[in-house]
């Protein structure tokens, strides 16, 4: 299985640092988990149904003509490439690595590929795929930029996937409204807007017959009952989202000014989480991870992810390591 952030058991493992001591910034969640909504009894004893509104909810929510609920954004990730015969793709990278090993494992050419490069090479593909904002950088496309490339694979057949796990502090820069066009799938997870992860949601805006076709390959019943209704609870909370922006908008920018005032100035980031590439990625993670505070490395770039701290317990113990930090070079 590829590397990803949340493994806090192996860290505590690989550093002999008990679970309970550590500090988790690995994730890009938000900290803080949303207050569940009532769960009424017959959505644990019965088996999901599809007419709770729950699909009425997330296409309002996400402005979007139609909406497949699934197990996660993940699942879909997988499924995509079956249902294109093989050919030629390019994800723009870095990226969330799943994407690019997905549709190698589906057989298909897969390019990795920088921003600049994509307007030469576009011609030449079958599926772009790309995340928006970017994981781990942050980088934000505006929806002009992609609608353009969106045109030119599609006037083909191709396809645009963008994936927009990041997307709910920025609604104005998401293609989900756009979804009835052709070819154009946009994936939208659940659980780290709300700081939700272990509910495994997300959902899958597109053509209806290509979701249908997704739906088909998914199964029946892919999303649990309980986690239907809490879902449907939450999209509907207009105002606590609105609340949510501000407050995860507010400490991604405290977070960049901490970096910042330790001379680790971040080169990108999203409000759920900062970025750093930098020759000593692999040092801060390594450092950080021996006081029981757990980063994102990608050792490949070399860049370092920080996800949020909760508390004001938790941005001082940060605080102090990362002076520490400073101060032992």
């Amino acid at each position: 299985m590829l590397e990803h952030g949340g493994r806090l058991r192996n860290a505590a493992q690989r550093y002999g640092i008990p679970l309970e001591d550590w500090l988790d910034l690995s994730t890009g969640l938000a900290p803080t988990p949303w207050a569940i909504p009532h769960v009424p009894l017959s959505a644990w004893a019965r088996l999901p149904e599809t007419n709770d509104g729950l699909e009425q909810a997330a296409a309002h929510y996400y402005g979007a003509p139609n909406v497949l609920p699934v197990a996660g954004s993940q699942a879909v990730i997988q499924a995509l490439p079956t249902l294109r015969p093989t050919g030629r793709v390019g994800v723009l990278s870095p990226c969330y690595a799943e994407h690019e090993r997905a549709w190698t494992r589906a057989g298909h050419s897969v390019t990795p590929m920088r921003l600049d490069d994509v307007d030469a090479a576009l011609d030449t593909l079958d599926v772009l795929v790309l995340v928006n904002p970017n994981n781990p950088t942050g980088h934000l496309f505006k929806p002009e930029q992609l609608l353009r490339w969106h045109a030119s694979l599609a006037r083909r057949g191709g396809w645009l996937v963008v994936d927009e796990a990041f997307m709910d502090l920025f609604p104005a820069y998401s293609l989900a409204p756009e979804t009835r066009l052709p070819g154009l799938i946009v994936l939208r997870s659940f659980g780290k807007f709300f700081g939700l992860a272990g509910i495994r949601l997300g959902f899958a805006a597109a053509e209806k017959k290509l979701l249908d076709q997704l739906e088909d390959i998914l199964g029946p019943w892919a999303v649990s009952g309980p986690a239907r209704a809490v879902a449907r609870g939450i999209l509907l909370d207009v105002s606590g989202h609105e609340r949510q922006r501000t407050a995860l908008t507010a400490a991604g920018l405290r977070l960049a000014d901490l970096l910042t005032a330790h001379g680790l100035a971040p080169n990108g980031g999203c409000g759920l989480f900062q970025w750093l590439a930098r020759a000593d990625a692999g040092a801060i993670h390594e450092f950080l991870a021996r006081r029981a505070i757990l980063t994102r490395f990608f050792p490949a770039i070399p860049g370092i992810r920080f996800g949020l701290s909760g508390d004001e317990a938790e941005w001082e113990r940060l605080a102090q390591a990362l002076q520490e930090y400073k101060d032992s070079l």
